[in-house]
């Protein structure tokens, strides 16, 4: 039989046929452009409350807040249940913002937005804060850079909870090597063209519909999860300098700048366990003592701000029940 015979014909079901093919022979992996699903899940009498998430995105003239300025705003709006499942994407949202400055060559090469395209581009403040207040959360793929920018951007946007996609689901506890959002895409089978804002929102949501592959449960229910639990930053401010390799080691941070509470070195942590684990950690190899060091708390409403929010009475006993827990 020719090859001409075997020949699978070149129509939609062909190619379907094809990719059939490919994947059950266990040698080929399919990679599929992504295209917005109609819904997500139909709705059913076992969701009784449905709740809305805004993903967020901004493009900026760089990395750094407080002198970058965006150039771009993405938000795509999007009913979930309570459980965590997605059950459609219901408005897009994005518009350019001249910066009032060149647009860097570097960042045009990475998302293809040229100065021409912002030029006189004004993004529309009235929508972007009536969109927020619409919402139950608002999520971004690495959101410590996107609150940010957009709190300084619009200082009075009305108070949400936030969460994560970087952050806020393991990925390596899925065994996913990598968290930047392209890779993710393509863990879970797809491609589409990123480093531009609605884009990413909508592979963001694509993402967080999918199962997580060793937990199984929702992107979206692990990272609901995680935006309700409270976060630290441990602060070693009696850290000795010959100590610093160490805690560089086990990721801790050098703080110096205007936005620091303390010129010192700070770990973030997410749970209370590993929080005991590194108070530990300090006293026994670092210090030689125990010492009482400061403890920041967050939630979803303060983590990734820019805007640092006065401790709550129960926060600060959590602290002190927490060292206590740990003395003779």
């Amino acid at each position: 039989m020719s090859y001409k015979d075997n020949a699978i014909q070149i129509t939609h079901s062909g190619i379907a046929e094809a990719i059939d093919l490919l994947v059950q022979s266990g040698e080929y992996r399919v990679i599929q452009k992504y295209r917005k699903p109609e819904h997500y899940h139909l709705e059913d009498n076992n969701i009784p409350i449905k709740k809305r998430g805004i993903f967020l995105d901004v493009e900026s003239t760089g990395g750094d807040y407080k002198q970058d300025k965006i150039i771009e705003l993405g938000m795509a709006v999007f009913e979930y249940a309570p459980d965590g499942r997605i059950l459609s994407i219901i408005e897009e949202f994005c518009e350019f913002q001249d910066p009032g400055l060149p647009i860097p060559e570097f960042i045009t090469k990475l998302t293809g937005i040229t100065d021409l395209m912002v030029k006189n581009q004004a993004i529309n403040i009235e929508a972007v804060k009536h969109l927020i207040q619409s919402a139950d959360i608002i999520i971004s793929h690495n959101a410590d850079f996107d609150r940010k920018f957009i709190e300084a951007f619009l200082p009075d946007l009305p108070l949400k909870p936030w969460g994560c996609s970087l952050k806020d689901i393991h990925w390596k506890n899925e065994e996913i090597e990598s968290a930047k959002q392209e890779y993710l895409a393509y863990k879970f089978g797809f491609y589409y063209e990123g480093h531009r804002a609605i884009n990413d929102c909508l592979a963001g949501i694509h993402i967080l519909s999918m199962n997580l592959p060793i937990s199984k449960e929702k992107a979206l229910t692990q990272l609901l999860k995680n935006a309700r639990n409270n976060s630290f930053k441990l602060w070693a401010t009696r850290c000795p300098f010959e100590q610093k390799d160490q805690l560089k080691a086990r990721g801790y941070r050098w703080h110096a700048d205007g936005q620091a509470k303390y010129k010192a070195w700070a770990l973030d942590i997410t749970d209370e366990s590993q929080l005991k684990e590194e108070i530990a950690f300090l006293w026994n190899t670092v210090y030689g003592k125990q010492t009482k060091e400061p403890i920041d708390v967050f939630n979803a409403y303060s983590r990734y701000s820019m805007f640092p929010l006065s401790p709550k009475p129960k926060e600060l006993a959590l602290i002190e029940q927490i060292y206590e827990s740990m003395l003779p």
